[in-house]
């Protein structure tokens, strides 16, 4: 079997993980969590293209036959880490606050939740595939994070940007909880004796 631990697909994962501290950089401009609204288009900037790359390296490793232990441990790990980020982010500075703190928390727990299902489930040779659904929920999320991080500077573009970002956080935590129970269902199962 050949080594592809430094295919392209993986070098996708690599990148979307390295782009985590420079998405965080762009609301540290000049020392504080404070960003400009440069600072804030480069962030989805980047997010958008790590985003991207979450297509492309699922993609790439089939189509060329290039899947790997590595990619197929780092590649959830690094959606989560990205998603989770920013979502902390957005809270720390406030964009995401009072009731729509409770969206971002959904999301966070099934995150966290359904992870340790899967590696659980791992352990038992137990495969649970990602639905259709799920891969809705990841494409809301994404919209909603891109939005949200563009916020004031966002709103000067498109008005009230910051608050369809906020809609789009709730539809995608609410998705979140229907394939969350979905996975759960799945797995329970094997995870009572």
């Amino acid at each position: 079997m050949k080594n592809h631990t430094l295919s392209l697909p993986n070098i996708l994962t690599y990148a979307r993980i390295v782009a985590v501290p420079l998405v965080v950089l762009c609301f540290f401009v000049e020392g504080r969590l404070q960003s400009t609204d440069t600072a804030r288009w480069w962030a989805v900037i980047i997010f958008v293209v790590a985003s991207i790359t979450d297509f492309f390296d699922g993609y790439l490793a089939r189509v060329w036959k290039q899947t790997s232990n590595i990619g197929r441990m780092l590649d959830p790990i690094a959606d989560k880490l990205l998603v989770s980020a920013c979502l902390l982010l957005l809270a720390a500075d406030g964009t995401i606050a009072g009731w729509a703190l409770w969206a971002a928390i959904i999301i966070l727990c099934r995150e966290i939740l359904v992870s340790g299902l899967r590696e659980y489930l791992a352990s038992l040779k137990v495969s649970v595939p990602v639905s259709r659904l799920a891969k809705w929920k990841t494409t809301v999320q994404m919209f909603s994070i891109v939005f949200l991080l563009a916020g004031p500077a966002g709103d000067k573009v498109i008005p009230y940007a910051t608050e369809f970002g906020l809609v789009m956080l709730w539809v995608a935590a609410i998705l979140t909880l229907w394939t969350g129970w979905d996975y759960f269902r799945a797995g329970l199962k094997h995870v009572i004796d």
